[in-house]
């Protein structure tokens, strides 16, 4: 069983340690070393579609962790109440979401907002003022962050109700049976023992969305996110500038995961 897990891990990552060692190609093939140098790194940085791109990647990522963040960690705190077939039934649906295959995701969120824009776009002009171009809903950042938002809040649910379950009940009933309302209780007891995992669900959730391609693929309309920009560069050739660009991005990943890890065991050595 050792050799075979450690056959397993060389197969994941070994690919991503060679592109990692080719981003540092002096020369101008990504599959030929021809020494070492950083000036990749420096033309990945320079390139203004490339800013662009991490731009866009960036503002889409942390609007929609946050949104997913809060909206989570309030549904999960809802859901913890509730007992019987109700609950059953929204586990299973939040489960589904994860569990889901991003393209079925990215093909029915194009879909419903295609057909919501579809509806109000008549709506708008017919209410708007005279002499004055209505404005037209269509796919771009918003759409962006409603479908990434919509889709990360099933992972920081999954996070902050498994940090609840592991909460000792005895501490909100002492907060309760000490006069404290129920929203005393909640700011000065339940939040800070959840936030860890509200945390570290806001980390999970910028990752996961600064990476996502095939969401992003089908309602992002004009905006370019990086995975997008990537996607469009490797059609014409792999180059070491990509391998840098891919490589700034799983150090950047790897950090925010090691640290949403590091807040979840804390937070559970802070519950005990």
């Amino acid at each position: 069983m050792r050799v075979y897990a450690t056959l397993v891990y060389l197969f994941l990552y070994i690919p991503i340690g060679v592109i990692a060692l080719f981003s540092f190609n002096a020369g101008r093939h990504a599959s030929q070393l021809q020494g070492f140098s950083i000036k990749w790194y420096g033309k990945a940085l320079n390139n203004p579609f490339v800013m662009d791109a991490l731009e866009t990647s960036l503002i889409v990522a942390l609007v929609s962790a946050t949104f997913a963040s809060v909206f989570g960690a309030m549904a999960a705190v809802a859901l913890h109440g509730i007992k019987g077939p109700v609950r059953t039934i929204f586990d299973g649906l939040i489960y589904v979401a994860v569990m889901i295959p991003g393209i079925v995701i990215g093909i029915a969120t194009l879909i419903g907002l295609v057909t919501l824009f579809d509806q109000l776009n008549p709506m708008i002009a017919a209410i708007w003022p005279g002499g004055f171009e209505p404005p037209k809903l269509q796919m771009g950042m918003l759409s962006l962050i409603a479908a990434h938002t919509m889709f990360l809040m099933a992972l920081c649910i999954i996070i902050v109700r498994a940090r609840l379950s592991g909460m000792d009940r005895s501490l909100t009933e002492a907060s309760a049976d000490l006069y404290a309302t129920p929203m005393a209780t909640f700011r000065q007891v339940t939040l800070p023992l959840i936030f860890p995992a509200i945390v570290a669900g806001f980390l999970l959730s910028f990752t996961f969305s600064f990476d996502d391609f095939i969401i992003a693929f089908f309602v992002a309309g004009s905006e370019t996110t990086l995975p997008i920009y990537v996607f469009s560069s490797i059609r014409r050739g792999v180059t070491p500038e990509i391998n840098a660009i891919g490589t700034m991005v799983l150090g950047v990943s790897l950090v925010l995961l090691v640290t949403a890890q590091i807040l979840l065991r804390r937070g559970e050595k802070k519950s005990r």
